[in-house]
C-alpha cells in the first residue's frame, strides 16, 4: 500500500460543502464521471485516491482502516465505535454539518424535563403499562451508552430507518433519540429536548484513521497533503 485514500461524502449538501472546503484550501476535487461515479481526482495531489462514499460508509471504513482519511460527521464516528479516540484522529473541524444528537420527549410529558425523570418513568412503566418504555432511534450505540450513564436500563430500543420524529405520533415509540440542527422538525411533531438531553454535538470533520497502515513514507505523504491544504494540526503523525 502506497498512496493515500480520501473519502468524500457522495451526495447532497455534505458533498457540496466538503468539496467547497477543500477548494477554499486550494485543492479542487473533480468528479469526472459525474454523480454516478465513485472516483474523484485533484490536480494538486495526483497520487491521492479520492473515493465518493456515503458518510456512514466513510465513518465505518475509517474505523476499520480501509481508507486513510475522510470527511464525515462526529455522530457517525461515535455511533460506530465506543472508543472513537483510539480509532480515528480529528485533523480538522470543517464548520458545516452541525447538529446535535438529542433525547426528545412528547410535550404532554410535562413532568419529564431531565434524564433523571426518564429514569423514574422507565422504572415503573412496565408495571403501569405492561411493556417496556420504547425509544426510537438510528443511534442505538450512543443511546445505550448515554442511558447507561444515567442509570436507565428498563427500556427497549426501536431501530428507526425513516422519520424518527414521527415515531411517538404513530405509536411506534414513546420518545426518541435523534439528530437535530434547528429543532424545528421536533417542535412540529410535538417534541422537546430534555434540559440535559444533548448526547453529542456533531459536525463534519476531516478524520484520519488510526487503524490504517502508517509506514514512514505514508506518514510523510499525509504531512505533505495537510501542508498543501495548510491544515496541519500539531503532532498529527506522531499520534498514529
Amino acid at each position: 500500500m502506497t498512496g493515500l485514500t480520501l473519502g468524500i461524502p457522495s451526495k447532497g449538501r455534505l458533498e457540496e460543502d466538503s468539496r467547497q472546503a477543500f477548494a477554499r484550501a486550494g485543492m479542487v476535487i473533480d468528479r469526472p464521471g459525474g454523480a454516478r461515479s465513485y472516483q474523484g481526482t485533484t490536480a494538486r495531489q495526483p497520487d491521492l485516491a479520492i473515493r465518493f462514499m456515503p458518510a456512514g460508509d466513510i465513518a465505518r471504513e475509517l474505523i476499520r482502516g480501509s481508507i486513510d482519511l475522510g470527511v464525515t460527521g462526529t455522530d457517525l464516528i461515535e455511533e460506530g465505535t465506543e472508543h472513537a479516540d483510539k480509532a480515528v484522529l480529528s485533523a480538522r473541524a470543517l464548520g458545516f454539518g452541525k447538529a446535535d444528537v438529542v433525547v426528545a420527549v412528547p410535550n404532554p410529558w410535562i413532568d419529564v424535563t431531565q434524564m433523571v425523570d426518564v429514569a423514574d418513568v422507565a422504572a415503573d412503566f412496565r408495571t403501569r403499562h405492561g411493556r417496556w418504555l420504547r425509544v426510537a432511534t438510528k443511534f442505538t450505540n450512543l443511546t445505550r451508552r448515554y442511558f447507561a450513564k444515567h442509570g436507565i436500563i428498563e427500556y427497549r430500543l426501536v431501530e428507526s430507518s425513516g422519520a424518527t420524529e414521527a415515531a411517538p405520533v404513530t405509536g411506534v415509540a414513546d420518545f426518541i433519540v435523534d439528530l437535530t440542527s434547528s429543532g424545528s422538525t421536533l417542535a412540529a411533531n410535538g417534541l422537546r429536548v430534555l434540559e440535559d438531553g444533548i448526547i453529542l454535538k456533531s459536525e463534519a470533520q476531516l478524520f484520519v484513521s488510526r487503524a490504517a497502515e502508517w509506514t514512514p513514507m505514508r506518514k510523510a505523504q499525509l504531512e505533505a497533503l495537510m501542508s498543501v491544504l495548510n491544515w496541519v494540526p500539531p503532532g498529527l503523525t506522531t499520534q498514529l
